[in-house]
Order: structure tokens, then sequence, then C-alpha cells
């Protein structure tokens, strides 16, 4: 067998596809920048200059930081002789305190722009003191800003795979916050705006990051070149897709209308468009091209470089633009002119009073949650249809049940429950009690991790996939820790006072991000509980069923303590939002809140009950379980167990007969 030749121009393009995206991104960063001071308040050419810039240079650096971890955990192939994770990480570190700088200084320009003082001004860095955190939209920069830092830090010293891992997660945080920022912060629908923001922001970045990623590390990468691109087109068209749905709800949102579309911002968003779909025409086309060339030679440089140089620099253009429309105004308004007070708080019109029909026939749609319950299903479909063609069996009534689950979910978050559930005590109960107790109870018979494990390939080069990683969640210190029943039980229902008797229920209450925390609180530690309890997937070894129910049943003892507390309660929890809101319809919070400890009190009943049978079904399987393995025993070694428990006993009895003829004696 021959060792593919190297070509010796392999190296040549590829610094020219690097500077090639550099300079596309200064220009396009340079070109929404401000040649003309501002008509009022106008901070100076520094910052009129060197916001954009910034913000180009920080956006570029925190995806080749992001992208580079994601390569070192779940793509780049490993040998003996090579080091490429280590390699990685370091890139990364240097990426991420490029970000971490460019950061801060959009901070400082960024308040600068916003309170329109020039950073000569003798005032400026004592407004920027006073001020900087009591801003949201410079604490969200900070923030970030500082999570650029961390990951700059830990890339550097972090050694293991699950080290690294985590630094992406918090890289990726880092990533989303800044979804409160820019225009979607102030919309008019402000959660779908925030919303589609964070999944645009995180397409973009995992697309652009992993590409800088692969163009930095080609040298390294050898013969594994063509398995590290393939993987990454994987990613790339995952990415894609959610790229392009948040960009059109992005898009349609900021235009207001189709006529939108004859302004500059709407130029801008058809640049941006023929852009990205540019990127995923040409990639797909190439990336089928470039997968044959490279399995016949791994060291083709031409070929890896004109995918390269073409992705860089559209991905420069979109993210140029991006910036660009980030300071532009829109056509629609970001906001109403005079919201009112229930708007103000709640982010929302008034619904009016809730008729028994609304529980059903009320619907306000949230796109986020909408598009993840539409995923989980589609991809719980896909593994057991890929299970089927392989000729294997999955339980038609585990789909069942997993679906139903996700159909709960979504009525929950997008129906009557989460439209007055915003405004009512009561009707936050009952979304509540449907999102922590009944839907896990329905996605938990489903056993996703079962069905994943069987369905997903393995690697066979001990790289990280989708299986890997769910086998190191599964495994892991972590879960063995919070997947302790005792552990699971504080984690679900002394977290619910905790909750409620806390400002985290405001918080909830008045903020999108609050809001959200407070629905994956609800969903994850409701989902753990049941699992511990009835769960078939693969974890920790289980607890005897007789010690779940003294649990199960200790916790519901407390559950009923926390409603009987709310039912007799004339202290109104959040006070700052319910009082504020002065609803026509509803007079007497109080009233409403005792209305909330009943359902809480009485809701809880029936889940409990279902979970208290399941556990008793799993007892008695257990015992006929092994029952049949002992008779199965017997069966084998002629019941060698049950002769000799009669030799021991019968050699006691005459140890007795012994002993009682010495003392008769």
């Amino acid at each position: 067998m021959t060792t593919p030749r190297r070509p010796a121009t392999s190296n040549v393009p590829v610094p020219l596809a690097i500077g090639v995206g550099a300079v596309a991104l200064v220009l396009a960063g340079l070109a929404t920048a401000a040649f003309s001071p501002y008509a009022v308040a106008d901070p100076g050419a520094a910052v009129r200059w060197g916001l954009p810039l910034t913000e180009v240079v920080r956006d570029v650096s925190m995806s080749a930081a992001l992208g580079l971890l994601g390569l070192a955990v779940f793509v780049l192939p490993e040998r003996s002789s090579t080091d490429r994770r280590g390699q990685a990480r370091r890139l990364a570190a240097v990426a991420a305190g490029l970000w971490a700088t460019a950061g801060a200084l959009a901070v400082l320009f960024t308040f600068g722009d916003l309170s329109g003082t020039p950073l000569s001004s003798s005032t400026y860095w004592s407004q920027v003191s006073t001020f900087v955190l009591t801003l949201e939209f410079t604490r969200v920069l900070v923030i970030n800003a500082a999570v650029g830092l961390v990951v700059a830090l830990g890339a550097a010293v972090a050694r293991s795979r699950a080290a690294t891992a985590w630094l992406l997660t918090l890289g990726l945080v880092g990533l989303v916050v800044l979804a409160l920022t820019g225009h979607a912060a102030g919309s008019a629908d402000h959660e779908a705006a925030v919303n589609s923001l964070g999944v645009h922001l995180l397409g973009v970045g995992i697309w652009v990051g992993g590409l800088i990623g692969l163009v930095a590390l080609r040298p390294v990468l050898g013969v594994d070149l063509g398995a590290s691109v393939a993987r990454y087109s994987t990613v790339a068209l995952w990415c894609f897709v959610a790229v392009a749905l948040s960009g059109i709800q992005q898009s349609w949102l900021r235009l207001g209308s189709l006529a939108g579309l004859d302004t500059a911002y709407g130029a801008l968003i058809v640049v941006k468009a023929l852009a990205l779909i540019a990127l995923g025409v040409l990639g797909w086309r190439q990336r089928g091209r470039l997968a044959r060339r490279l399995g016949a030679n791994p060291f083709d440089g031409k070929a890896f470089a004109r995918l390269a140089l073409t992705e860089v620099a559209l991905m420069g253009l979109a993210i140029g633009v991006a910036v660009a429309l980030g300071r532009s105004a829109p056509p629609a308004p970001d906001a109403a002119a005079n919201p009112s007070r229930i708007t103000e708080l709640t982010g929302y019109p008034d619904p009016g009073p809730m008729h028994p029909s609304d529980w059903v026939l009320a619907w306000r749609p949230n796109w986020l949650l909408l598009a993840i319950a539409v995923l989980a299903i589609g991809l719980y479909a896909a593994g057991a249809r890929r299970l089927q063609r392989r000729g294997d069996r999955w339980p038609v009534g585990r789909t069942v049940c997993w679906t139903l689950g996700w159909v709960v979910f979504v009525w929950a978050t997008s129906g009557g429950p989460d439209i007055w559930g915003r405004l009512m005590f009561s009707v936050h109960m009952v979304m509540h009690m449907t999102i922590a107790m009944v839907v896990p109870l329905l996605l938990v018979p489903g056993a996703p991790i079962t069905l994943a494990l069987r369905a997903l390939p393995a690697r066979q080069d001990l790289t990280w996939g989708p299986r890997e990683l769910l086998l190191q969640v599964v495994h892991s210190r972590a879960l063995r820790a919070v997947a302790n029943p005792v552990v699971a039980a504080v984690l679900f229902f002394v977290s619910l006072a905790m909750f409620y008797f806390s400002p985290a229920f405001q918080l909830a209450l008045t903020t999108h991000t609050g809001h959200l925390l407070m629905l994956a609180h609800f969903l994850l530690t409701g989902y753990l509980f049941t699992w511990v309890l009835i769960g078939i997937d693969p974890g920790p070894k289980k607890w005897s069923p007789l010690l779940l129910l003294v649990i199960l049943f200790a916790t519901v003892s407390f559950h009923a303590f926390f409603g009987v507390i709310l039912t007799g309660s004339q202290t109104l929890l959040a006070p700052g939002f319910f009082q504020a809101l002065q609803l026509p319809w509803l007079t007497d919070p109080i009233k409403d809140q005792v209305t909330a400890g009943e359902i809480a009190w009485g809701v809880g009943e029936l889940p409990t009950l279902i979970l208290a049978l399941l556990v008793a079904r799993a007892w008695m399987r257990s015992d006929g379980a092994e029952a049949v393995r002992r008779d199965r025993q017997a069966d084998r070694d002629g019941d060698a167990e049950l002769t000799a428990y009669n030799e021991m006993l019968a050699q006691r009895r005459a140890s007795f007969q012994h002993v009682d003829r010495r003392e008769d004696s």
C-alpha cells in the first residue's frame, strides 16, 4: 500500500484563506462605522470607529475559541504520536484571550456610545465605574468578556477532555447571553426575538469557529483531515439549519412586513441571506467532493484550501453584515410607543379574564420550546426507525409516551397555562405541576437514553461522538451524586419552597432569562426525580423499591405541607409583581394564591399515586424475575442451594441435640 503523496503547494492557500477572511471581516466592520459625528451626543471618532471593530474581533475570536474547543472534544482523532487536542486547547486559550480583550474594549466603547460621552471626557471613567454594571446592555457585555477570560485561563491549564467540554459549555453560555443585547433586547416581541437571536448566535458561532479551527489545525491533521472534515460537515449542516430558521424569524420580526425590504436595513438582510444561501449550497457541494478527494489523498491541500477560502470569505461577509444590522435601525419599531403596565411587567398585553375554553383554544407559541419539542420527537422517531430498519424491535408504547410527553409540554408552555400563568398564581401552579410531574411521568418511560445508545453508531478512534458523550454523562460522578434518590427528592421538592419563597419567583415572572431557567428547573428536577423512581435507562445502581416508596411518600408529605402553607398564608408571594399588575379582572391576588396552594396540594396526588403503583409493579417484577432465576438455577444444579440450606439446618439441629445430651448428662 502506497502512502498518499503530499503536494508541494498544499500549505500555500491556507494563509491566503485566513488573510482573505480576515480582510473581509475588517472591511465589513469598517463599513459600519459612522464617517460623520452623531447629530446628538456624539461620543467621538474613537468610539464610532472602535466599537464596530472590537465587536468584529470579539465575535471572530470568540467563535474561534469555541470552535477549537469543540474540535478538541468531539472531532479531532488522536494518535499515540500526536497532541492535536492539546494544540487545539492552546490555540483556544490565545483566541479566548483576544475575545476577553476585545470584549472589554467593546464594553468601554459601548458605554461611550450609549451615554454619548467621548473617551477623552473628564467624566467618562467615573461614569463607567458607576453605571457599567447598572445598565443591562453593558452588564451583559461584561459577563461575555468575563466568560472569555475564564475560558482563556481554563484552556491554558486544562488537560482532560471533560474539562475541555466544560469550558466549551461555559463559552457557549457566554455567547448566548449576547442575545440580550442589540435590537432583540428592545423588540416588541421580546421573547421570540431573544430566543431566535440566541439560536442564531449559537449556529453561527459553532459553524464559523469550527471552520477557523480546521484551517488553523490543518498542518497537524495529516491523514485524519478527511475524517475531521466529514464530522465538521455534519455539525455545519445542523448549524446551517439553525441559522437559516432563526434568521428567517429574526428578519420577519425586524422588518415587520415585506415592505421593509425596500429599506437600507432590508438591503442588509438580503445581502446576509444571499451569503447564507451561498454558504449552504457551496458548502454542501464542496464537502461532498472534498470528502472523496481527501479519501484518495488526505494531503490534498488544494481541495481543502478551496473550501476554506470560499467559506471563510462568505462567513466574513455574513458576520460583517450582522454587525452592521446590529447598528442599524430596523423598519419595524422596537417596542410599543406607550406600553401598558402589564406589558412592561410581562412583555405581553393583557389577555383578559380566562374562560374555560381558553385551557384548550388559547395559544401563544413559544417558538424556542416548540422547536425543542419537535426536535426531540423527530430525533426519537429517527432512532426508532433506525432500529426497525436493522431488524431490532422498539416498543410502540415508549414512542407514544415520549411523543405525548412533549405534546403536553408544548401545551403547558405555549397554551393557556403559559399565557395566564404569567399573571395568575393559580394558573402558574397548573403549569408548574404539569411540567414538573405530568410531563416527566410520560417522558421517562420513553427510555430515550436506551434508544440513543442502541441507535447511535460507536466511534472506533477514541473520540467523543453523541453516543460516547451520553456514556460519559451516564457514568459520570455528577450523575451518581444527583441520581441519589434523597438528593433527587431534595432538588425536586425542597427547591420548590426555596424558589417560591425567594426573589427567584419574581425574577422568573418579570425576566425572560428567569422564565426559561424556571421552566428548565421544573422539567429537569421533575425528570430526575421520576427517573430515579421508575427509570429504565442505564445509570447509577437503583435503590430497593421499598426505600424508593419511603422516599416518595416522604416527599409527597412535604409537597402537601407546601400546599397547606400556601392555602393558609395571608402574605402575598412576589408582591412587587402581583400588586403592581392591578388586573381589573383579578382584584384579590391573595385568594388566587390560596387557589394555587390548593392546586399544588391536589394536582400532585394523581401523579404520585401513579408513581407509587409503578414502583410497586417494578418491585413485584423484580421479585418475579428473581424467583424465575432461582428456579432456572435449581434446574441446572439439581437445587443445590436448597440442598445446602437443608444440610446447614441438619448440622445445626445435630449440634443442638449434642448440647442437650451433654446438659442432660
